[in-house]
């Protein structure tokens, strides 16, 4: 099992560790601070710089298709990893941009949910847009929507997350929004996301400590995907 320190500290940029394995998928850590893709938000990037100092890119991070509760580290394209066998110790590092806006994008979502009342159907976080898709057929105001993030990032709110037991969450179906992606099952706890006062939900990925540190994110586009969805694009203000 990889350690995943990002679901406890979304501020580590790197961290100390040994390579476990290298194989199809990409390299394998005992330990990280990459998030791999899941629950809508892209993967993380950056590199992994061994201990004599060659250095390897990371493009993407991923669940291990293979070997559950694993992270694999997937390398650039034409990569050397003849430095990084198993046993190696390592830094991992990732690209700290990318996960910021990962952040921002991922936290912001979360006040578009209390802003419109209806199950997700879809979601898509990455470095450069989010989006939501909701199972509603009511047309929505990009103007408003915008101001009601606005309102929620002035007022900064704190931003936790707790777990909480399965059997917790089977006594409050309420708390999923998401049609498209359930929380995890078979591990006894589930990581929730307190956004205080506005949304509790249960959520995997990284975000803010604050609303005030969301900044300004703004609704960009709103689509009519089908007769039961509503789309809604999110982007950083120029």
């Amino acid at each position: 099992m990889t350690e995943e320190l990002f679901r406890e500290d979304a501020t580590l940029l790197e961290c100390e560790a040994r390579v476990v394995a290298v194989d199809e998928a990409g390299i394998v850590l005992d330990r990280t601070v990459f998030y791999p893709v899941g629950g809508g938000q892209a993967g993380d990037a950056g590199e992994i710089v061994a201990a004599g100092g060659a250095k390897l890119a990371i493009a993407d991070t991923r669940k291990h298709p293979d070997k559950p509760g694993e992270i694999a580290h997937v390398p650039a394209a034409g990569a050397d990893l003849s430095p990084f066998a198993p046993g190696t110790r390592v830094t991992a590092r990732i690209d700290a941009g990318r996960r910021r806006a990962h952040m921002r994008f991922h936290t912001a979502t979360h006040l578009l949910c209390a802003l419109v009342p209806h199950a997700v159907n879809g979601c898509s976080i990455t470095a450069g847009y989010a989006r939501l898709d909701f199972h509603m057929n009511e047309p929505l105001d990009k103007e408003a929507l915008s101001a009601g993030i606005a309102r929620f990032v002035a007022a900064a709110h704190p931003v936790r997350h707790r777990w909480i037991s399965e059997d917790e969450l089977d006594a409050n179906p309420g708390l999923v929004r998401s049609m498209s992606v359930q929380p995890p099952r078979g591990l006894g706890r589930v990581r929730v996301v307190d956004v205080e006062g506005v949304d509790l939900q249960p959520c995997g990925g990284t975000h803010v400590a604050n609303t005030a540190d969301i900044g300004a994110v703004v609704v960009t586009k709103i689509e009519k995907k089908s007769a039961m969805t509503r789309r809604v694009v999110l982007g950083f203000a120029a």
